[in-house]
């Protein structure tokens, strides 16, 4: 297991009903001594993907903390979905649910996915399924044009933000 140590940048591109989008992902630290360094990154986003890690109960609980901090701080029209990373371990070793990820998700109106860095699992679905929710958002004119998402419109960028997330989540998918 490599945490995230303060912020790391990547770039990816992938492209939803023939228009190419830039994901423009930054994959901060979830852990609270961090909190107020990766709260900037966050600020306006129009996506976050908050991951907590399966096998480990205090990644668990920390969610809502930062799923407060994500609501008051991201774009009004934020689209957000809970990540349980690690789903190829073996059943015993979990210590987070299926069911209790997507009690939690469903409560806060979150979409859920369960994925596995090291094997790629959902990884693509993850981004693609966000990536889909904010076009359709952008379509549908749930943005405010004035706001940081006119520039999601003009140059197709989206920003993804990850919590709790490995670093090499970007080279896996």
């Amino acid at each position: 297991h490599v945490s995230t140590i303060g912020v790391e940048f990547g770039d990816k591109t992938i492209t939803i009903d023939n228009i190419p989008i830039n994901l423009r992902i930054w994959d901060t630290a979830g852990q609270e001594k961090y909190k107020s360094l990766t709260r900037s990154y966050y600020r306006g986003a129009c996506v976050a993907l908050l991951v907590y890690d399966i096998m480990r109960w205090e990644t668990f609980k920390h969610v809502a903390s930062w799923l407060e901090d994500v609501r008051e701080l991201g774009n009004a029209n934020i689209t957000i979905m809970l990540i349980g990373n690690k789903c190829d371990v073996l059943a015993h070793k979990r210590e987070v649910s299926t069911e209790e990820g997507e009690q939690f998700a469903k409560e806060n109106g979150l979409a859920f996915l369960e994925t596995s860095c090291k094997t790629a699992h959902n990884v693509q679905e993850a981004f693609i399924t966000t990536a889909s929710t904010v076009l359709k958002k952008i379509h549908e004119g749930d943005f405010d044009e004035t706001s940081e998402v006119r520039f999601v419109l003009l140059y197709i960028y989206i920003y993804i933000y990850i919590y709790y997330c490995l670093s090499f989540f970007l080279f896996v998918f």
